[in-house]
């Protein structure tokens, strides 16, 4: 069972050696069904796909979810560590990929089956906890999948929803921020239009590589120049495909892009802008169609509740462990408020420090954190990596003193 610190960080590892996409995390899923039925909790299987629900009851008392999400992400891996991922997967696209737990999934599905053990010993506690460990968050599905799936009806709906996000921050230190606190996430796909032809005569085409360009760089001015200083948007243009020989100029190319908001009037202005800019940059090219704009996925932010970030602020702080601080919203996004949503209870969702401390020092104020994290590998790096042992048992400290400050 994984109640010791080298037992987690077996675990973590393994997981980390052996990602899996959103929707294909069959292996992962089984470990934690595995560990969860030898802690005795009630398990499920299935939910939303590969999702894993497993609930724990001692009496009346208020019913906590804590949630862990468990995809990793098509990333080729750059780390160096010793239990580094070489496995691949086939994506959406029929594309074999490496894949990486870039995004720390693997820390979140650790720090919570440590947590399951730990509550699981702890016989004080009264009411119910409820575990979700979901699937794809990465392309915004997972919640939305287990909550069709019935999660709510099956299982029952919580009081509250708790969960965290590693982050280079340094460990010991949690981030936690009330109201909108993660961005809300939409991806779009544009296609553009041109006409194909020799690569020695463009007189005779109309070039979607160039028009592809100008789109690019004109979505740039979006955010520096029709969104105020004081709001938050950002708009990234992921992917760019267009082509196959240098000698020929292609038919279309293709952009993907992700927009990150806080304000639902920003993202509303920013969506609209991308539309204009990329129907008006088609135009002025002499496109022969007007190009297409698809909106491939779309979740809200997370709005977290002021009351419950006071509280789970109050037990980080009385446990001693931990240094919290405010980071402000941060523009990474989470689909984690859609479990809050459809529930219609209050959220809290923190950042875990996962950095070495020592590359922090002298570091004394929020501002001169960022300025160290903005040097360091990010999330969604191919160099991202937690400090192990440290950020896990972190992790299990402030989950278990986040749901036993709700737990009667």
């Amino acid at each position: 069972m994984p109640t010791t610190p080298d037992a987690l960080t077996a675990i973590y590892e393994d997981l980390h050696r052996h990602p899996e996409l959103g929707g294909q995390e069959h292996r992962t899923a089984g470990i934690v069904a595995d560990h969860l039925r030898a802690l005795q909790y009630d398990v499920t299987t299935g939910v939303g796909g590969t999702g894993v629900v497993a609930t724990l009851e001692r009496g009346a008392g208020p019913t906590v979810l804590l949630r862990a999400d468990m995809d990793g992400l098509p990333v080729k891996e750059d780390t160096g560590l010793p239990y580094a991922s070489t496995a691949t997967a086939t994506t959406a696209d029929g594309e074999e990929h490496p894949v990486m737990h870039a995004c720390g999934h693997d820390v979140h599905v650790t720090c919570l089956l440590g947590a399951a053990a730990r509550l699981a010993q702890d016989t004080e506690w009264r009411g119910r906890v409820l575990l979700v460990f979901q699937p794809d968050e990465e392309n915004g599905n997972g919640a939305r999948d287990m909550v069709a799936d019935g999660l709510f009806e099956r299982f029952g709906k919580p009081d509250v929803v708790l969960g965290q996000h590693v982050a280079p921050l340094p460990v010991g230190v949690l981030g936690v921020h009330a109201g909108s606190a993660f961005a809300a996430a939409d991806s779009l796909r544009v296609v553009l239009h041109g006409q194909g032809g020799h690569g020695s005569r463009p007189e005779a085409t109309v070039d979607p590589v160039v028009l592809g360009a100008a789109t690019v760089l004109r979505l740039q001015t979006v955010v520096a120049r029709e969104i105020a200083g004081s709001d938050t948007a950002v708009v990234t243009v992921g992917s760019f495909h267009a082509g196959s020989a240098p000698n020929i100029i292609p038919e279309q190319a293709e952009l993907q892009l992700s927009v990150r908001t806080t304000d639902e009037h920003v993202r509303t202005k920013v969506l609209a802008a991308i539309e204009r800019i990329v129907r008006g940059e088609a135009a002025a090219a002499g496109a022969p169609r007007e190009p297409e704009v698809e909106l491939l996925q779309s979740f809200p932010a997370v709005d977290n509740d002021a009351d419950a970030c006071a509280r789970v602020a109050t037990a980080f702080q009385d446990g001693g462990q931990h240094l919290v601080v405010d980071p402000g919203p941060v523009t990474g996004s989470e689909d984690v408020g859609i479990l809050a949503t459809e529930a219609g209870v209050p959220c809290a969702y923190w950042l875990l420090g996962g950095a070495d401390p020592a590359l922090f020092a002298g570091a004394t104020t929020v501002d001169e954190l960022r300025r160290v994290v903005a040097e360091l590998p990010s999330n969604h790096s191919p160099r991202y990596a937690p400090v192990a042992g440290p950020t896990i048992e972190s992790g299990v400290a402030a989950l278990v003193a986040a749901a036993r400050s709700f737990l009667g």
